[in-house]
């Protein structure tokens, strides 16, 4: 990509802010009280900095929620896991608690992020940094021999994280057996308790999607993009974080107060349009199989299997938040973890966190929940719901200039691609009567369409026609030879709008965005 066409790219990416009036910074009246609270801070009196919590996360990540610190309980296990003290620095009815409710979460853009937080909190005062003494909702997790809880508790204390890892180092330590004695524990027993959590998972027909992240980096003052496939790591991390969200919604329930994150199950309709997507691709879905069970058999690295788990994305559909107070509400189930689960793991990053953290510490302290917290469940449905359209709509965007960057140069070269998906049966069209198709070519790693109605899973040899930065799209036909179906051929879904399947690590964006429907 020449530089003419990188200076494009950096003003399409720029203008981003303006087309989706994202916001610059923040008011004089919300940095005053930020800087007053950091002064004003203090630690909490329970001291927990003894214990060796690590934090491990995206490289390039500042704001850092999570720490954990992994021990055996006589044939059992004890998670302490760490979430930074949002609440201790946002006043109630303050000029921060009215921005960030105004916000809903960070926004990650390749190279940029637009945070909930100023980042004299996000990523200074309030973030788990290694070797500062810190504030922490710390969850005390008590695990059975086969991984089940068997008690939770939450409260607020003083901790230190020991060390700050990246998924790959933490991955390589593992591998080597070569990790530092202070958390070498730690990282053997996320593998084992991780590994234990996911069979309980399988059990009880919680499901999760394993696509390759497509990632844009930032390397050299260019942008890069790839599929990575997930570090086993990252799942067993994965695993304490859901772990911790479902502790968090049985409090919650128990004390009849809180907000969870609910999907319902997949309709019958879905299930039975899905099932017969894996007979034609041939890794028919078996009856009596949960189907979380079975995609996890599928292999990203086969064409059919990686267009069947694109395909998986109908399934997980219906996604919210469900806020209560006195009564239990009938439907509690998050259907992707097969359990009652709420967000409380990332406040930093996400508004609702704050006032679930809040709610489980004082119900696990014998208090009521604050009122200032209960006073907010109704409207947080409708904030975290529109913060996430905006997110999504973003990222799309931010995808759609970077991708089309990438190939400005190479329009007329022909790539080898994997078909994800035939035309929807409403229909897409580049021009009136055109269906299209969902496919991958892999360098550069992109999604897109390619003119055509295609068999899905199979690979075909598709020619570059448009790649366009400025109006933020790239376009393919099918080259000489193209295997094409008739005009009555269609496949479920639109992997490519789920808007879920893309990290940002490059901009420093957790994994909490990857199409992971138990994330969701």
């Amino acid at each position: 990509m020449g530089s003419a066409a990188q200076q494009t790219l950096a003003a399409a990416l720029a203008a981003l802010s303006v087309e989706f009036k994202l916001p610059d910074g923040f008011s004089p009246d919300v940095v005053a009280e930020v800087e007053k609270v950091i002064a004003g801070h203090t630690l909490p009196d329970l001291d927990l900095t003894a214990l060796p919590f690590i934090t491990i996360d995206p490289p390039a990540s500042q704001d850092l929620d999570q720490a954990m610190y992994l021990e055996r309980r006589g044939s059992g296990y004890l998670v302490h896991y760490a979430i930074a003290d949002v609440p201790s620095f946002v006043p109630a009815g303050g000029p921060l608690d009215s921005e960030t409710r105004r916000r809903g979460q960070t926004i990650y853009t390749p190279g940029n992020r637009i945070p909930l937080h100023p980042v004299r909190l996000s990523e200074g005062a309030a973030s788990l940094f290694a070797n500062d003494p810190r504030s922490a909702f710390v969850w005390e997790i008590e695990l059975a021999a086969d991984g089940t809880q068997s008690s939770a508790h939450v409260r607020r204390a003083a901790v230190q994280s020991v060390a700050k890892l990246s998924y790959a180092e933490a991955q390589d330590m593992l591998d080597a057996g070569n990790a530092p004695a202070a958390f070498a524990g730690t990282l053997a027993l996320l593998k084992e308790i991780g590994t234990k959590r996911i069979e309980l998972e399988r059990a009880r027909g919680g499901a999760s999607l394993n696509v390759p992240s497509q990632e844009v980096d930032f390397v050299d003052g260019r942008y890069v993009l790839q599929f990575r496939p997930a570090l086993p790591i990252e799942d067993w991390n994965a695993q304490i974080s859901l772990l911790t969200g479902m502790a968090a919604a049985q409090v919650m329930l128990e004390g009849k107060v809180g907000i969870l994150r609910t999907m319902p199950a997949p309709d019958g309709d879905a299930v039975a349009d899905y099932r017969m997507q894996t007979v034609a691709l041939g890794k028919p879905w078996a009856e009596g199989v949960e189907y979380g069970a079975y995609l996890r058999t599928l292999d990203p690295s086969d064409p059919k299997q990686l267009a069947l788990m694109h395909a998986a994305s109908t399934l997980f559909r219906g996604a919210g938040y469900t806020p209560f107070n006195g009564t239990v509400p009938e439907e509690v189930t998050q259907a992707a973890v097969a359990a009652p689960y709420a967000h409380a793991t990332a406040p930093l990053r996400r508004l609702v966190d704050r006032f679930v953290l809040a709610i489980c510490a004082a119900l696990c302290s014998g208090a009521e929940a604050p009122p200032w917290a209960v006073q907010a469940l109704d409207e947080l449905p409708d904030i975290m719901s529109a913060s996430n359209q905006l997110a999504s709509k973003v990222d799309r965007a931010a995808i759609d200039i970077v991708e089309a960057a990438l190939l400005s140069h190479k329009v007329g070269t022909e790539f080898d691609a994997v078909v994800l998906a035939g035309p929807r049966q409403n229909g897409h069209a580049t021009k009136a009567g055109a269906a299209r198709s969902a496919i991958q070519i892999a360098d550069p790693a992109v999604t897109g369409y390619c003119e055509g109605v295609l068999e899905p899973g199979t690979v075909v040899r598709v020619k570059l026609v448009t790649a366009d930065i400025a109006k933020r799209t790239v376009q393919f036909v099918p080259a000489a030879k193209a295997p094409l179906l008739g005009p009555g051929a269609t496949a479920a879904g639109d992997p490519l709008r789920a808007g879920g399947q893309r990290e940002r690590l490059g901009s420093g964006a957790p994994d909490l965005d990857k199409l992971d429907p138990r994330r969701s």
